[in-house]
């Protein structure tokens, strides 16, 4: 029995070892991703949203540097990530922020509300898919499918003009390219039936909370 017993623990042992070396392997080599093929290098100033929420270079999408961001003493996620960009810029508009997700995608299924820093106070979530009854808003997520990157990908609505249908957004490590504005890029939008469709290939829809109300 006790033999048994310590076969076991040997097997145990050896697995977590495993899976200690594979992960440390990746690591390494994901962080080796970002010193090569770099966009923009790693850590550069992209660009600033019209409230100063700053957007970094990741160099490129398969560079991952496992290195906590934080904003006053709040985690905002993993460098330079565009979950981490999300993170930050809800936390400085509204004092909210969403929790840990392995991948953007994961956003869509597994986050169903915000939390508020200061008290915990929890604000839900609606996801509405693409060609929804309800227009996107300043600080609604769109969220992407896992086809996108390999693991999805989240940017924030920063601004809209329902005169020209056209979303204002802002994001990291998407294209890793310096904006020419205040946001990252356009999105266009139609109106059909009284649904609202975004021209955006790999979406699935947007992450929607009565958010402008805690300003």
């Amino acid at each position: 029995m006790q033999i048994k017993n310590i076969f076991t623990i040997l097997i145990i042992i050896l697995l977590f070892s495993a899976q200690s070396y594979f992960q440390l392997s990746y690591a390494a080599e994901n962080r080796d991703a970002c010193d090569r093929d770099c966009v923009n290098d790693y850590g550069t100033h992209l660009g600033t949203t019209r409230n100063g929420v700053v957007a970094y270079s990741n160099c490129n999408n398969d560079c991952v540097v496992f290195e906590a961001e934080r904003y006053q003493g709040t985690y905002t996620g993993v460098k330079w990530q565009c979950v981490e960009f999300a993170r930050r810029w809800l936390l400085i508009n509204y004092g909210v922020i969403y929790g840990d997700v392995d991948y953007a995608i994961d956003i869509w299924d597994k986050i169903d509300h915000y939390s508020r820093v200061k008290d915990n106070k929890e604000i839900k979530l609606t996801a509405l898919l693409n060609g929804s009854a309800r227009a996107p808003v300043k600080g609604d997520l769109l969220i992407y499918a896992k086809a996108l990157l390999g693991t999805g990908h989240v940017a924030v609505v920063v601004a809209a003009d329902n005169k020209t249908n056209t979303l204002f957004i802002a994001e990291q490590n998407y294209s890793n390219e310096k904006w020419l504005n205040n946001f990252s890029r356009k999105i266009s939008y139609v109106k059909k039936d009284g649904r609202y469709w975004l021209l955006e290939p790999y979406l699935i829809g947007w992450k929607h909370a009565e958010i402008e109300s805690l300003i």
